[in-house]
């Protein structure tokens, strides 16, 4: 009797241990914290000028983003990384609306890359973020640090996990330029994408995902796409920042009801009929203003949705068919 309840105290202990490392595990960080930082400073740096499409400063961020998908060690989804586009750029709020005015002809380039996933014939996931943003407006900088630095970041972020753990379904990772001008580079993405766009199960975009004094950050997509709300609610439950479901109802306006659908690159993979989940903070009083700089986002806050953005990658692969 004694050697028997010795070994149940034994299996016990074994179990317990078990149970810690699993836990363990499943806190063991996914993010570079600092790498993120870094990636937005750099990107929101004086020498980057804003990076408005079609200006060195755009240029310089491109090359950036195609040098960190190489360093990571993913293949180009393109040719050399780049699938250019031409476009005629208008003035744009990206959350209020658009004024047209009609400027030259600028040469724009989407930054693609891709993780070729283990599962044969799955379809495709695509996680998106722009790279461009306002540029020097009457000679005044605007970094565009959480407007789309961040984005970017956390979008290397997934790349450099999934890169290590490969997924099962192939990931498409969109650096897209354009968007503050009429989301052009989701669109030049849709008309001629390096996988068929039937193909393509989700575009997981993010937009902004760097500050919150409330320690939250919206998932809009499941009013449109109600299949993918049991994914969005299970990364809710692990998340170290408050998940909130809206911001996607048409028609509505004020509060956190104000709709979302077309106001970023998801907006036209929604368009084309590819299911969409948007990621994004509520405009802060930093926002398309010169003082969207890296100071001051919380590095904890982001690094915490950067977390939560892995996670919710790392789901849907293994959720969706």
């Amino acid at each position: 009797m004694q050697f028997r309840g010795s070994r149940i105290v034994l299996a016990r202990l074994l179990a317990a241990a078990l149970v810690v490392a699993a836990a363990s595990a499943d806190s063991t960080p996914r993010v570079d914290r600092d790498e993120l930082m870094r990636v937005v400073r750099t990107l929101s740096g004086p020498s980057f000028e804003g990076r408005r499409s079609g200006t060195p400063g755009n240029l310089l961020a491109r090359q950036f983003v195609r040098e960190t998908f190489q360093e990571i060690g993913l293949a180009p989804a393109v040719p050399g990384f780049l699938q250019a586009f031409t476009f005629t750029p208008q003035s744009r709020n990206s959350r209020g609306g658009a004024t047209k005015i009609q400027l030259t002809a600028v040469n724009g380039a989407n930054v693609l890359a891709v993780e070729s996933g283990r599962r044969f014939g799955a379809a495709t996931i695509v996680v998106s973020a722009h790279y461009d943003h306002l540029g020097i407006v009457n000679g005044v900088t605007y970094p565009g640090a959480d407007d789309n630095a961040s984005g970017v970041a956390a979008l290397l972020a997934v790349a450099r996990y999934l890169h290590v753990h490969p997924p099962a379904h192939t990931v498409v990772f969109a650096a897209f330029d354009g968007e503050e001008s009429g989301l052009q580079g989701a669109r030049a993405f849709v008309k001629t994408p390096p996988v068929p766009i039937t193909a393509i199960a989700l575009d997981v975009n993010f937009d902004m995902v760097s500050r919150n004094d409330r320690n939250e950050i919206y998932a809009a997509g499941t009013f449109q796409n109600p299949q993918l709300q049991p994914i969005v609610s299970e990364v809710q439950q692990r998340s170290a920042v408050t998940l909130r479901f809206g911001h996607d109802r048409p028609g509505t306006r004020g509060n956190d009801t104000d709709d979302w659908t077309l106001q970023s690159d998801h907006g036209v993979f929604h368009q084309a009929g590819v299911p969409f989940i948007y990621f994004g903070v509520e405009d802060h009083p930093d926002y398309h203003k010169p003082t969207d700089t890296a100071v001051t986002i919380d590095p904890r806050f982001f690094g915490d949705v950067a977390e939560m953005l892995v996670d919710f990658v790392i789901t849907a692969d293994q959720r969706l068919p």
